[in-house]
């Protein structure tokens, strides 16, 4: 199959994103007025510090969460202001997720959990783009197998190819090589990348490791609920540099 022709464009855009949990003398500004915008057909990593601020930015961009105030539009849709049923409807279509304890079913196989998401919306897989999706990320062999039977990196794989399987129009990465080995972590992080480059997908990816963060086109730093720093593709000596210049240990 030939991947997508994307052009470049903003697909996420956030303004003036606020967090707070709790109230008064207990309350926590996670997120302080963030602007973001996230393009078409690239990987971005947001990368911080424990208690940054990145995975609440995630779930916000993703429509999990509700900032206190600000706005979230999702290929040209303000999300904040959708009632429940709305937004699962808009993350039915729009969004893929890819979390590091991978959230497959365990009574299902491979293959159903993969095709999941178009079963929960009543749609029917393309065949062709399924059949070159699985034999991408290595699973052409596997599909009949329950997450039992499969090792993490073939589990992190199914939960891949359910995020691509029905072509949203960005996957969000929460920390997805976190649960893995070095060896693992490096062939699901090169698997995450081909799929910006084979499909265009647009992908973003909160991780603490800075050889993921290498793989991006471009590179958000976090910290105490601020964007502080952004680059473009950087090696992995560089954000380890940037990391320490900035204190963001």
């Amino acid at each position: 199959m030939v991947g997508m022709v994307v052009t470049t464009s903003e697909v996420v855009e956030a303004r003036e994103l606020v967090r707070v949990y709790g109230e008064g003398d207990t309350a926590v500004q996670a997120l302080r007025g963030v602007d973001v915008q996230i393009e078409a057909g690239q990987l971005t990593a947001v990368m911080g510090p424990s208690g940054s601020g990145k995975s609440t930015l995630m779930h916000i961009l993703a429509g999990l969460d509700r900032p206190t105030s600000g706005s979230v539009l999702i290929d040209g849709t303000e999300i904040t202001t959708l009632g429940d049923d709305a937004l699962t409807k808009l993350r039915r279509r729009h969004i893929g997720f890819i979390f590091q304890f991978f959230n497959l079913l365990p009574m299902l196989s491979a293959r159903d959990n993969i095709l999941l998401p178009l079963t929960i919306a009543g749609a029917k897989p393309d065949q062709q783009y399924f059949d070159d999706l699985v034999q991408r990320v290595g699973l052409t062999d596997r599909l009949e197998h329950r997450p039992a039977e499969l090792s993490g990196g073939q589990q992190q794989r199914v939960a891949i190819a359910r995020a691509l399987v029905s072509r949203p129009t960005v996957v969000f990465a929460d920390e997805p090589t976190g649960n893995l080995d070095s060896r693992t972590s490096g062939e699901i992080l090169t698997l995450m990348r081909s799929s910006v480059e084979e499909y265009g997908q647009t992908l973003v990816m909160v991780t603490h490791d800075a050889r993921a963060a290498a793989m991006a086109d471009r590179v958000l730093y976090l910290a105490d609920g601020e964007i502080v720093k952004e680059t473009g593709r950087s090696s992995q000596h560089e954000i380890l540099q940037i990391i320490d210049t900035l204190d963001l240990q």
